[in-house]
């Protein structure tokens, strides 16, 4: 699994926004999208629910945002 896949679901997560999770990161907002659509094809869900207003957890990224999480945690330990 992409290691800057997860970042990137991990940061729009905690931001709402690809803009300022992307710029966080030092990256586009196209990158962002482009990895998020990534990730979510290699797990075959949806993590994500996009809206004019930014994106929030769909149900499955709900469930996956903790591991996600840990994940990224045992990677920099």
């Amino acid at each position: 699994m992409d290691v800057e896949a997860l970042r990137t679901f991990v940061a729009v997560a905690d931001t709402g926004q690809f803009q300022t999770a992307a710029a966080d990161l030092g990256i586009s907002q196209q990158a962002a999208s482009k990895r998020i659509a990534t990730l979510e094809r290699h797990l075959g869900v949806t993590l994500l629910v996009r809206t004019p207003r930014g994106s929030s957890l769909s149900l499955d990224g709900q469930v996956f945002l903790p591991h996600a999480k840990k994940a990224l945690t045992a990677l920099t330990q």
